[in-house]
């Protein structure tokens, strides 16, 4: 029976070996081909960035009481860091706090009427006030800190869960997000910069100007309306500027002289309203113009000079490449103002200027031969009255010239020189000493505002000279939007002998007064 059965079973299996043998042979089927490692790291990063970007927006906030006002502060991802302080609507505060790719946006949502009365009713808190204030932020960004963590992990863990489904990977993916966060937190501690609040930067937008200047800003039938929203805005900018502030202030301070340096105004109107502007808002003691006042120097244009009479403060002038000597004498006779030239010094508000005018003229722009010799000659004569002055002992305390190159020749001479005709604001110590700072355009170029696409700014500087020492001690650098535009940023900026923590450079001992 048993070998009928093997019988059977090789009949039936003989005929299925055969067939099988003469088909024709196929490959296996291979396996698809796997991501490359690489890729698969991308898109895990890709997760994380996200995910936590998302857990941050949804939960990574809180709110604290910091002293009489109620905040929101808040971690954004930023590729250059720093501290933002909103105080809407009008503007915002940026330190330059810390270097991470994380940001610290801390929004001012209101004042707290009760603990603002509490102030108001008793005075003498505000002494501790400080202190109080430092507490407040302190608890916040401790509480602002870990529930950040925990809004980054979950966030890039409940995301790498929706991707993968596979727990180990979103459990990797929230690790790689905690070992994120904590090396951009490692960074800022290590960049962390407490003094960046003594040279901040100050932005603003009026949330009305579309509505009162209209969306079609017109330069002929608007441009009145344009100027008094300039002059409104350079109001609501330092008014929220002084509020906002904790800075040792030096403005209106009887110790402080305040110097507003203007240049380059080409015949803007709007100029006249600005300046006004600022002369009332920070108490200015005297304005320096270093020179192109008109744009073509002509008998035509001197009425447009009237309305320097009426500024407020004493006016001190140099003539620039587009000021001709008719423009010189013209503003000679003007009551408030004085005209430098030729190393000519006076002293005004308690300062000791000298100067000269632009050795060139020209309103058309051109290079004529031997520019750049005349330049340089006349900062030569500049220098030479600057140590003329100082052997009769009445040293100079700021130089005027309106070209820097003119400028340059006062290094060493003079502990502080202007100068303007490059249309925009730059600060250096030369070689010898003297610190060069070159005015932007006041008047934004005027009529050649609107000859490009972006219109050109409006700049202005306040100086901040001590008292008794006649020495610069801070600058607030403005900054207005062109023609059309109505935004803002104001800087505070310290002379580096006069940031805390730093000893008196041997320049800075008090000159003799005159």
């Amino acid at each position: 029976m048993a070998r009928v059965t093997t019988a059977v079973l090789n009949a039936l299996t003989h005929p299925i070996r055969m067939r099988s043998t003469s088909r024709t042979h196929r490959p296996p089927l291979e396996p698809a081909p796997r991501s490359r490692p690489w890729t698969r790291a991308l898109g895990l990063v890709a997760v994380v960035l996200l995910g936590g970007w998302l857990g941050l927006l949804a939960v990574g906030q809180v709110r604290v009481p910091v002293g009489p006002m109620d905040t929101t502060m808040t971690l954004r991802p930023s590729f250059t860091g720093g501290t933002k302080i909103n105080v809407s609507p009008l503007g915002a505060l940026h330190l330059d706090s810390h270097i991470a790719p994380v940001r610290l946006d801390v929004n001012v949502d209101q004042l707290d009427p009760v603990r603002s009365q509490a102030l108001v009713d008793h005075p003498e808190r505000l002494s501790g006030l400080q202190d109080e204030v430092t507490r407040d932020v302190g608890h916040g960004t401790l509480d602002l800190a870990v529930r950040s963590c925990v809004a980054v992990v979950a966030g890039a863990t409940a995301l790498g869960l929706a991707v993968y489904r596979r727990p180990g990977r979103a459990l990797t993916a929230g690790g790689l997000a905690l070992a994120l966060l904590a090396a951009s937190g490692a960074t800022a501690y290590a960049t962390w910069n407490p003094k960046s609040v003594l040279e901040p930067r100050f932005s603003g937008l009026l949330s009305s100007a579309p509505s009162v200047v209209g969306d079609a800003r017109s330069i002929v039938t608007e441009f009145d309306v344009y100027q008094k929203e300039l002059a409104r805005l350079v109001t609501n900018v330092t008014k929220l500027y002084d509020a906002t502030s904790t800075l040792p202030a030096y403005a209106p301070d009887p110790t402080t002289i305040r110097v507003l340096h203007v240049s380059d105004i080409h015949l803007n109107p709007a100029s006249w309203t600005i300046i006004s502007s600022l002369v009332e808002q920070y108490e200015v003691n005297v304005i320096v113009d270093s020179g192109d006042t008109m744009d073509h120097g002509t008998a035509a244009e001197n009425g447009f000079l009237d309305p320097i009479e009426d500024l407020g403060a004493p006016y001190v002038w140099v003539r620039g490449n587009h000021d001709s000597r008719v423009t010189q004498r013209y503003l000679e006779g003007l009551k408030n103002v004085t005209v430098l030239d030729d190393g000519r010094a006076r002293t005004i508000a308690g300062l000791r200027f000298a100067g000269i005018g632009d050795p060139q003229f020209t309103p058309d722009r051109t290079d004529k031969p031997g520019a750049e010799q005349s330049q340089e000659l006349a900062g030569a004569r500049l220098a030479s009255a600057l140590r003329d002055e100082r052997a009769a002992g009445t040293p100079v305390d700021v130089a005027i010239a309106h070209e820097p190159a003119a400028a340059r020749q006062t290094d060493g001479e003079v502990p502080l020189v202007l100068a303007g005709h490059v249309h925009h604001q730059k600060t250096e110590v030369m070689k010898y000493g003297t610190r060069l700072r070159i005015e932007g355009s006041t008047g934004g170029s005027g009529l050649r505002a609107v000859e490009g696409r972006n219109p050109d700014p409006i700049e202005a500087s306040i100086l901040y000279f001590d008292r008794d020492t006649r020495r610069l001690q801070a600058w607030d650098a403005i900054r207005l939007g062109g023609l059309g535009q109505t935004t803002a940023e104001v800087s505070r900026h310290l002379v580096e002998e006069n940031k805390p923590g730093t000893s008196p450079s041997p320049a800075d001992s008090p000159s003799p007064s005159p």
